[in-house]
Formats: structure tokens, C-alpha cells, sequence
């Protein structure tokens, strides 16, 4: 990201407070912001506080003379590498679905050329409320990128979705959109998965708990992505079957939306017949089976509520065995706190993948939901350990050596422990 610019559009909702935030942590990874302020963002951020820290004008009014007599707005809704909306309000949503450009901010967006990047904030009535939902689909038919919104109290005192995504989620999916763009393939003429389907899963699952809450992980889905983007510049047609991840899907993909691991587990099957699997996605283990049908409330005990559990499908294990339609490869992932060779080597067995990618993903390492990962790839042949590196490189890398083996006279099928 190092040298980027960003076109940072504040809009006016109460979020716009972990704004500044967002900024510092854009500057400290060598992004260049030019923040762009409307009058109800004003209302709870200022523009000095937003110019200050992005250490660049804040603009706020579209009819500058000075500016406008060159055009002003045209060459600022250019000169960015990105366009980050953020909150992203109903109102500004509805403008930019509409093509309305009344004001400085959606005249940017309209007049813009350059990716778009969303982060909704708004009442969860707002964000449930069909014309919302109308916005939201038209301007992802039309390549906008979503990150969040979340789950959660609302200032109103309300609960459910709605929230803006915390600043370290934007960022990741910044990234993610930035390493996207700013991706070399791996060489111009390197095509060789064209006409090779690939399957991808990603992001984690949500195991319902209630209506409202949910048991998840912290998998941010920015490496399954990284991967579905670099197999699709090899020409591969990539089937990406994604849980609610905090990064937006790659452009030029099929995308499959799943919530739970049984959701996913049936998508994955939907999407078969395929030359490779890359199940990259953190699948919850068990699933809640006494699941509320309204909210748990608490009984004023002191207890919490019993839960039963129920182990989930085996996705890896299910599409590594199957008899009839099974990939000729098959790629696991293996997120590990301890003992990790040893533990992915034994779920390469145990699950019959051909391959397994394994991480070490203790707090301490910085690996689970940022931007760089260190992976050990586990086949029959052995470990071979990769140096740590952005999750876009581990991606290319991977990809290459999905070419080289479907394309090569390589055959698999992993032992299996009886």
C-alpha cells in the first residue's frame, strides 16, 4: 500500500467519529488520504481534526471558484487509486445508486473512475429497509465493494446490523482492494489455468446462537480472497464461495454468499464438477443445535443458558473422499497455535487433501486478519516453508503452483489413515 492514495468521503452519521482512527492508521502504512468532508459529516467531525491528520486539505464545498474553474472535482475524483465511503449513510447510498450529484461528494463519486469501496453505517431499520436493500444491490451490480456493516448496539439503543465496520476492518479491506490493483500478474503471458474451473472457499462462518447472536472466528477471508483473485488472473473461472468476511470479494468471480458451515458445505457441491479446490475458509467445528428462535434473554440467575452442540460437516474431508466428481486437487488449510507441522502433516492424512497450506496463527504473529501471512506448504513430498510475505504474494505464489500442477504430468490422490 505503500505510496497509495485514497479518496476518504465522510459521510454524516455518529460513526464518523473512528474516522480519524481509519486516517492515522492509513499514514502509518505510507497511504496518502485526501479526506472529503460533507456538511452532515461536519456535524461530527471537523474538517481541521480530518486535515491534520491526513496531513492534507479536507474538502468540503463543490462550488470553490478557484478550484472549479479547472475542474477541480473531475481531477480529485482521479487522482486517487481508491474511493473510500466511510460511513457510507443511507442517503449517500441512495445518491450514488440514483446518480444523483447534488453536492460535493456525490458529484466525486459520480464523476469517478477509479474502485469504490463502501462501509455502511445507519439504523438497523434503515439498513433493513427494502429501498436500502434495492441501493445496496444495484451498486454491487455495479462493482461497489461492501465492508461490514456489523452487528451490535446502535447509538439509537437498538441492536442488529447496521454498525460501520471498525477501522481495522476497513483497513483490511483497503488493503485488500489496494493489493488487488496494485497486483502484478505473474507473467503476462502465464494463462495456463484458461479454461480450468476453480473452487475457493473463504472468510469464516456465523453458527447461529439467536436471531441476533452468533459464534464466529476471527478469519477476516483477505487470504482466501488474495487467492481467488490471483488463480482468476491466471485465467482460471473461479467459483468463490465466502462466509461474512470483513474484506469485499475480488471483481471477475462467481460469488456464493453462505452464512454457516452447512450452507457452505452445500455450495461447495452446487459448484462441483472442478479442476481444483482451494478450501481456505476458517469453517466453524460445531454448530449451536438448540438454537433460540427469538432472542435468549437473561433469567436474572446469573447463569447462561445451556448449549448444546453438534459438530459441523467436514467439507475438506467430504470433497477429499469423494468417489465420483472429486477435484483433481485438492488444497486444506490449517490453522494452528501449537505444533503446527506436525498437526497439518496429520490433517493431510486424515482428511485426504492433496495438499495442505498451514499457519501458525497465535496472537503474537500478527498473522489472523493482517495483511502478511507465513505459510508452510504440506504435500506428499514434504514441508516447504515460504518466507513471510503479503497475503497477495502468498496468493500468486499458491496459484502458480496450482498451474504447475494442473497442467503438469502430476498425479494425486493423498494417502489416507485408515
Amino acid at each position: 500500500m505503500l505510496g497509495s492514495r485514497i479518496l476518504l468521503i465522510v459521510g454524516g452519521g455518529i460513526a464518523a467519529f473512528k474516522i480519524p482512527e481509519l486516517i492515522r492508521m492509513l499514514r502509518r502504512e505510507g497511504v496518502g488520504v485526501t479526506p472529503v468532508l460533507t456538511s452532515a459529516g461536519a456535524e461530527f467531525v471537523t474538517p481541521l481534526t480530518l486535515s491534520a491528520l491526513a496531513e492534507s486539505p479536507c474538502h468540503t464545498a463543490l462550488f470553490d471558484l478557484t478550484r472549479e474553474s479547472e475542474m477541480g472535482h473531475i481531477q480529485l475524483s482521479r487522482a486517487a487509486d481508491l474511493v473510500v465511503v466511510a460511513p457510507a449513510t443511507a442517503d449517500l447510498m441512495a445518491k450514488m445508486a440514483t446518480g444523483l450529484a447534488n453536492d460535493l461528494a456525490s458529484t466525486l463519486l459520480l464523476a469517478t473512475d477509479k474502485p469504490v469501496l463502501v462501509a455502511p453505517a445507519m439504523n438497523v431499520r434503515m439498513w433493513q429497509h427494502p429501498a436500502t436493500r434495492r441501493n445496496r444491490d444495484v451498486l454491487a451490480g455495479d462493482g461497489v465493494a461492501f465492508v461490514g456493516p456489523e452487528e451490535g448496539d446502535m447509538a439509537c439503543g437498538e441492536y442488529g446490523p447496521g454498525r460501520m465496520a471498525e477501522p481495522d476492518a476497513i483497513l483490511a479491506a483497503i488493503r485488500a482492494a489496494l493489493g488487488d490493483m496494485s497486483r502484478a500478474p505473474a507473467a503476462p503471458e502465464d494463462h495456463r489455468l484458461a479454461g480450468k474451473h476453480v473452487l475457493v472457499t473463504s472468510g469464516p462462518t456465523h453458527e447461529p446462537i439467536d436471531p441476533v447472536r452468533y459464534i464466529a472466528n476471527r478469519s477476516s477471508g483477505a487470504q482466501g480472497t488474495a487467492i481467488a483473485a490471483a488463480l482468476r488472473d491466471m485465467g482460471a473461472r473461479v467459483s468463490f464461495v465466502t462466509g461474512p468476511a470483513d474484506v469485499p470479494p475480488p471483481a471477475g468471480v462467481e460469488v456464493i454468499r453462505v452464512e454457516t458451515a452447512r450452507q457452505m458445505r452445500d455450495a461447495v457441491e452446487s459448484a462441483l464438477p472442478a479442476d481444483a479446490a482451494v478450501m481456505a475458509a476458517a469453517v466453524a467445528d460445531w454448530h449451536v443445535s438448540n438454537a433460540g428462535e427469538r432472542k435468549i434473554k437473561k433469567d436474572g440467575s446469573g447463569r447462561m443458558p445451556v448449549l448444546e452442540f453438534n459438530e459441523n460437516p467436514d467439507i475438506l474431508a467430504w470433497l477429499s473422499r469423494l468417489e465420483s466428481g472429486r477435484p483433481k486437487l485438492v488444497v486444506g488449510f490449517a490453522a494452528e497455535t501449537d505444533d503446527v507441522l506436525a498437526h497439518a502433516s496429520a490433517k493431510r492424512l486424515r482428511k485426504g487433501a492433496d495438499w495442505i497450506v498451514a499457519n501458525d496463527v497465535r496472537p503474537q504473529t500478527g498473522i489472523m486478519g493482517g495483511a502478511e501471512n507465513a505459510v508452510t506448504l504440506i504435500t506428499s513430498d514434504g514441508p516447504e516453508e515460504w518466507p513471510r510475505m503479503f497475503k497477495s504474494d502468498v496468493a500468486r505464489r499458491l496459484a502458480e503452483r496450482i498451474a504447475d500442477a494442473l497442467t503438469g504430468p502430476v498425479l494425486f490422490g493423498a494417502e489416507v489413515d485408515a
